[in-house]
């Protein structure tokens, strides 16, 4: 399918950058850099993340396609620095000279993309599967969304996210002490959370090719986030327990305009937006690297053994969420300049 709005991301999780690409936004429009760095800093924050939270303070760096702090029409290049590189540069060299076994290893993770990974790509040592696996890149990928979010805001489209469920807990005061519990025993938890985005147009995405619903674009841009295992919208999770006649959001006339009293479809019915809220519904699994390790199998002498650990979050939710936000609203950025073309603000 044609997309308006793309991006291309590369690093790795100790490499010595981040970067992304973003062709198809319009001239003109404004780049508020402070925003961009908030989102980095809200990725950030939450109850449960590890060390290296103590290590970054992830900032982005805008080397093209905008002058003056406005858009210019070519491709917008964004480079974050991992400042924990200063520590990985010999491991983690682009050199063959340089090579070295140090930081290598070679048990799979279960949970992880590590056996699968190392079957498809014929590669020895984990950490060549690991560096781009890791959820680290989708700091780069939140700097792409918030600049899909400045030109949502542009056109009054707002954004918010609300957390459902961590672990067993249902509000604040429960999450804390089921994150501090797993901690204690060197487990990790996972949760559930929505986002919504308002004041979005009639039609957005298709009916007419499946590749066209807004709610599979939608879908695929979730469900790829790492650790991510369930997209719902509305209350789509709860559909097969309803009756048609109590699920489906009736219309009525206010005004001479549509309205509703429901939002069961979470803004979208037929593939397409229907001018309600657009409601996402995230399950996102517990991380996989635990301090008390999993059983699992060495892949150099294919013996059973316990699996490698790599630093890591207890809980990581509140991060996935503005990852999650930032994947839609670039989906969204995509749909509304395919809907209205326009090569400047």
């Amino acid at each position: 399918m044609f997309e308006k709005f793309r991006f291309l991301t590369s690093g790795e999780s100790h490499g010595k950058c981040l970067t992304a690409i973003i062709e198809g936004l319009p001239a003109g429009l404004s780049i508020d850099t402070d925003f961009i760095n908030s989102e980095l800093k809200r990725r950030q924050q939450g109850y449960g993340r590890g060390d290296r939270m103590n290590i970054e303070t992830d900032t982005a760096e805008i080397v093209s396609g905008v002058r003056f702090g406005k858009t210019i029409g070519s491709p917008v290049t964004l480079v974050i620095y991992n400042k924990d590189y200063e520590n990985w540069q010999k491991v983690m060299s682009t050199k063959a000279e340089d090579q070295t076994d140090e930081k290598a290893f070679y048990t799979y993770r279960p949970g992880h993309a590590d056996y699968a990974g190392s079957v498809k790509y014929n590669r020895h040592d984990l950490r060549d599967i690991l560096e781009r696996s890791s959820a680290r890149k989708t700091a780069i990928e939140v700097a792409v969304g918030a600049v899909a979010k400045l030109l949502l805001k542009h056109y009054g489209v707002s954004c918010k996210s609300t957390f459902l469920q961590i672990g067993q807990g249902k509000n604040e005061e429960e999450f804390r002490a089921e994150i501090d519990r797993a901690k204690e025993t060197g487990d990790t938890l996972g949760g559930k959370f929505e986002v919504i985005y308002g004041r979005l147009p009639v039609g957005l995405g298709s009916h007419v090719h499946w590749d066209r619903a807004i709610d599979g674009r939608i879908a695929q841009a979730v469900m790829s986030i790492p650790a991510v295992k369930a997209v719902s919208f509305g209350n789509g999770e709860n559909a097969y327990e309803i009756t048609g006649s109590n699920f489906h959001d009736e219309m009525f006339l206010s005004d001479g305009k549509i309205t509703r009293k429901t939002n069961n479809a979470g803004g979208v019915e037929g593939g397409m937006t229907n001018g309600e809220d657009l409601v996402v519904k995230v399950v996102m699994k517990p991380i996989p690297t635990l301090r008390t390790p999993l059983k699992t199998v060495d892949s150099s002498d294919m013996t059973e053994t316990e699996a490698h650990f790599e630093r890591s979050d207890t809980c990581a939710v509140e991060a996935c969420s503005v990852v999650a936000e930032a994947r839609i609203a670039c989906v969204l950025a995509n749909e509304l300049m395919l809907k209205f073309p326009s090569d400047s603000i």
